[in-house]
């Protein structure tokens, strides 16, 4: 699969009609992969709750746009915040495993996102709020 601007403005038109302003597409290669590797395109006023993972860190890569990740603590209070934007040489982060994070979008955005193992929804105790 080709990674270009047909590919990136398909799923960004998808996010752009989705109720939650945003759409991811899977890049596995197939269903036996059990890594997790897919593009998420992000409209602006999309909400991502405070949220970790316990069993992976998760890395994130800015394709097009521009959003702000930022990293909490156990109690919510924001600790750390990341402009990324292409334009200004900030691609990409690294989420460590079991920290707070989330994301505001600030220009509509394709990231690509990267984290070990298959796909487990979040537990209760691992979102905030």
């Amino acid at each position: 699969m080709l990674l270009d601007d047909n590919l990136l403005n398909e799923v960004a038109a998808e996010a752009k009609t989705s109720e939650r302003l945003r759409m991811n597409r899977d890049m596995r290669n197939s269903p036996a992969d059990t890594s997790q590797r897919m593009l998420n395109a992000l409209e602006v006023g999309t909400v991502l709750p405070i949220h970790r993972h316990t069993t992976t860190s998760e890395t994130q890569l800015l394709l097009r746009g521009k959003i702000d990740v930022m990293f909490y603590d156990d109690l919510g209070h924001e600790t750390q915040r990341f402009r990324l934007d292409p334009y200004n040489g900030m691609y990409g982060v690294d989420i460590p495993i079991g920290q707070w994070h989330s994301l505001e979008v600030i220009e509509p955005a394709v990231i690509f996102e990267a984290k070990d193992g298959p796909y487990k929804p979040l537990a209760p105790e691992d979102i905030l709020g």
